[in-house]
């Protein structure tokens, strides 16, 4: 007798035989029929709080306004190709540079951010005449040729050769600000040519905070060496983190930042690259020439978002709502041994487990027993997962999340615990 397969399982066996399988997305974990504010349904009913939502749902999913401003859009104006001017795409560079804190800025606009970093790439080659790039070992910034050769000095043997010029250097996550600040100053001095940029992620996407003084300390080491400093904000910008740029919280101006992911709303792909306008040197140049550089719809998919950041002030609501989610962490931990602590700001979080009292339960056994709570999420390395909800996510659903995660963290510790006759524990 045949076993009847559910609709989302159904989708998901579909899915699985068209698409390429890679890591993080093949096969897929279930098939989605609907999605709004901080949650996402799928084709057998269940619905997940969502606190991953690939950093792209800041103003939450389906938002009216958003959906609204979109369908207008659709009865006034489709396309532009990138020669011609149109009014959200010209209305978003002046807001975001608007938002620039140090003096004129200017921007150009890409369909992803691989693409975005590699355009802030071409820039400050062009603007200083060199072309290494220095990055964190371990960071990430894309998949693209450039971008993904910046966030490992060896990636996997079969993809062939990278961006040649790229310098790793230490990280501050693993092995602390001094000795990713000493192997900077040797690049910059070391490096045949000189180095055009350093690129890095002003708080990391898998939410470790940089020590105070640090990105001040690179500020000064790039400006002695003349190089360019670049923040990806790409998962960590928009509010994000509890301030409209995520380096706004460390007193280091960089010379371009690029923004994506929750640029669109969640609900179509752009990003940003935002600099000083001293970089506008290269006009005989096509350094992003891209089909929708200025397509109205994706322009006011983010205008209309950045809007709502910014009249809703979404950056100091994260803020506030950090502090909510250390405190009711601080008192699930008093009497939950595998849960550690939180780390991040704003609701660019992680949530830090006790990997010895969860030994036996490998990723997928917890994202499985999380998802099996009701929570969608991803680990943030070997010890944490992540807590990245939408800027708009109420108070009852922070406990909502922070209940399910207990319940299904708990088991798993429970089922951990070895038992004194060598059977399991119930």
């Amino acid at each position: 007798m045949d076993t009847e397969i559910s609709p989302s399982a159904a989708l998901v066996a579909r899915d699985a035989k068209v698409f390429f399988h890679q890591d993080g997305s093949s096969p897929c974990l279930a098939g989605l029929r609907a999605v709004s504010g901080s949650w996402i349904e799928d084709l057998d009913g269940r619905r997940y709080l969502d606190l991953h939502g690939n950093t792209t749902h800041h103003i939450g999913h389906a938002n009216p306004e958003l959906i609204a401003a979109l369908k207008a859009q659709l009865d006034e104006l489709t396309f532009s190709p990138r020669r011609y001017a149109n009014e959200p795409a010209t209305a978003l560079a002046e807001l975001l540079t608007g938002q620039w804190p140090a003096g004129p800025a200017k921007v150009l606009f890409t369909t992803g951010g691989s693409d975005a970093i590699e355009v802030a790439m071409k820039l400050a080659r062009v603007a200083t005449g060199r072309s290494a790039t220095i990055s964190l070992e371990g960071s990430y910034h894309g998949h693209g040729f450039g971008a993904f050769g910046l966030s490992r000095a060896i990636p996997d043997a079969r993809l062939g050769s990278f961006l040649p010029d790229r310098v790793h250097v230490r990280s501050y996550w693993k092995h602390g600000a001094d000795a990713m600040l000493q192997d900077i100053e040797r690049a910059l001095v070391t490096t045949p040519g000189g180095v055009a940029a350093l690129i890095a992620e002003p708080i990391r996407s898998n939410c470790h905070v940089p020590p105070a003084g640090l990105w001040p300390e690179v500020r000064r080491l790039c400006d002695a060496a003349g190089t360019a400093l670049i923040f990806d904000e790409i998962p960590s910008g928009l509010g994000k983190t509890g301030k409209f740029f995520a380096f706004e919280h460390f007193g280091a101006q960089p010379d371009m930042v690029v923004l994506g992911k929750a640029l669109g709303g969640g609900h179509l792909p752009i990003a940003a690259v935002l600099a000083g306008a001293r970089f506008d040197v290269a006009p005989e140049l096509a350094l992003g020439h891209y089909t929708h550089e200025k397509n109205p719809l994706t322009t006011r998919a983010a205008l209309t978002t950045v809007s709502i950041i910014l009249r809703d002030e979404l950056p100091a609501r994260a803020a506030r709502l950090e502090q909510l989610v250390r405190a009711r962490v601080a008192g699930l931990a008093a009497s939950n041994p595998w849960l550690r602590s939180v780390r991040g700001k704003g609701l660019l979080l992680a949530l830090e487990l006790d990997r010895a009292a969860l030994q036996h339960a490998g990723e997928a056994n917890l994202l499985a027993s999380l998802l099996a709570s009701g929570i969608s999420t991803t680990t943030k390395g070997d010890d944490a997962i992540g807590f990245s909800p939408p800027l708009t996510i109420t108070e009852a659903e922070i406990d909502v999340a922070l209940t399910g995660i207990g319940r299904a963290v708990a088991e798993l510790a429970r089922e951990s615990l070895p038992s004194a006759a060598g059977q399991p524990v119930t």
